[in-house]
């Protein structure tokens, strides 16, 4: 997936309410940008970290810049929640998922469940109907681990009741997370931050949902999925 061009590397300032990013770009100049996040960004909103915003490309809105890019020591990760499906539908299109390649035929936002939408429906002919939702993973707090998610998430916990209601109905379904970093070699739940989805993925296991975790390759021109991590249970870090 392509970022829009030419991205600006600054200097994080502060980051509000949310979705509002204060950047004093390299070149002097203070801006505002969107902040297209709603986790609590943790390790990733501290003052001084240098960052990178791309223009928008929406004359009508009334900030000029999206807030993309976080620099660590190492990689790159990408901030930005509205880029995850727009990366795994390229990979889906190109073959790139191994586990969801025999599938001839993806629909994005499709209704389902009580009040959702799930992020993929993928059909094949002589093939279930797999149920697809996608989640952005940025948080880590230990070298070479990924951790989901950085704060409570009671939307997330129905996503997983959701997609085993599918199963359950004669479907596949899978949770895809998506590390928007390439410095992590697994993946784990973040149990202490939200024990209720922690329970409610263990529950989702065991009800048949597929549990699937891709990180990507992260530049200043692009965020394209890169390889398969093991998603691997709290229990076994200790």
């Amino acid at each position: 997936m392509r970022l829009p061009q030419p991205m600006q590397r600054g200097t994080l300032v502060a980051r509000y309410k949310r979705f509002f990013a204060d950047i004093r770009l390299d070149s002097g100049e203070e801006i505002v940008a969107h902040c297209a996040n709603p986790g609590a960004m943790l390790g990733l909103k501290d003052p001084g970290l240098p960052v990178w915003v791309s223009p928008s490309n929406n004359p009508k809105r009334s900030l000029a810049w999206n807030f993309e890019l976080v620099e660590t020591p190492t990689s790159l990760v990408g901030i930005n929640t509205n880029h995850p499906n727009r990366v795994v539908a390229e990979a889906i299109a190109n073959g790139a998922i191994a586990e969801l390649a025999a599938y001839s035929a993806c629909r994005p936002e499709v209704k389902y469940g009580e009040r959702s939408r799930i992020d993929f429906l993928l059909t094949g002919e002589g093939l279930p109907d797999l149920y697809l939702e996608v989640k952005n993973v940025h948080f880590s707090r230990t070298p070479g681990l990924a951790e989901f998610p950085d704060c409570p998430t009671d939307r997330g916990a129905r996503h997983l009741a959701e997609l085993s209601a599918m199963v359950a109905a004669g479907h596949r379904a899978a949770m895809l997370y998506l590390v928007q970093r390439s410095d992590c070699e697994r993946m784990t739940l973040a149990a202490d931050l939200d024990p209720k989805y922690a329970a409610a993925f263990a529950l989702a296991r065991a009800a048949g949902v597929e549990a699937l975790c891709y990180d990507c390759t992260v530049t200043t021109q692009e965020i394209v999925l890169r390889q398969a991590l093991p998603i691997v249970p709290a229990s076994d870090l200790l």
